[in-house]
Formats: C-alpha cells, structure tokens, sequence
C-alpha cells in the first residue's frame, strides 16, 4: 500500500474481526456504511480469517446489496506470544464498496 492509499483510509473504516460473535461484526460494517462511508475494511488474524469471510459475505448478501468486493489482501504477520516467542500468523483483509 502506498502513502496515498494510506492517507485515504482512516482507521474508522476498519473493523477488525476477533472474538465477537459473527453479527457484532456485521452491524459494525452495516452502521458504517449506512452513515455514508462508501469503504470499510474488515481484517482478521488466524483463526478469525474464517469470520471476516463470513461478516463479508453476509453484509453483501443479507444487508447492503449494493457492497461488492473490491480487493482481497492476505499476508503472514509475525507476533509475539505470551511466552515471548514469534509466531507467524495469516492475515486477511477484506475491502467492501458500495
């Protein structure tokens, strides 16, 4: 990602996908673009990456018709464990427009 596209996306639009249940999800990423937002950005970690497909794929096609994908990302982070070890994780994010 360049500086450009950097600058452009605030952290707001980005909802990052953990522990919640799937719809906690999906009604942050619906709020977001029912308020005006035309770009939100869903991101998710290891085992979470399964859900952030899941909350994509259910405000496309149960609440925002209108949202298309408009560019997958995956990569490998690297975090460090509670024990302190550095542990390779996949990543994933989800870019949706209305």
């Amino acid at each position: 990602m360049n500086k450009k596209e950097n600058d452009e996306i605030s952290k707001d639009n980005v909802v990052f996908v953990g522990r919640k249940s799937t719809m906690a999800y999906v009604l942050a990423v619906v709020t977001q673009m029912n308020q005006g937002v035309d770009e939100v950005i869903v991101k998710a970690r290891g085992k979470a990456i399964s859900k952030a497909v899941d909350v994509a794929e259910i405000v496309r096609n149960k609440f925002v018709s209108d949202a298309k994908i408009d560019d997958i990302k995956i990569s490998t982070e690297e975090v460090t464990s509670e024990d302190g070890k550095q542990l390779k994780v996949s990543a994933i994010e989800i870019k949706l427009k209305k």
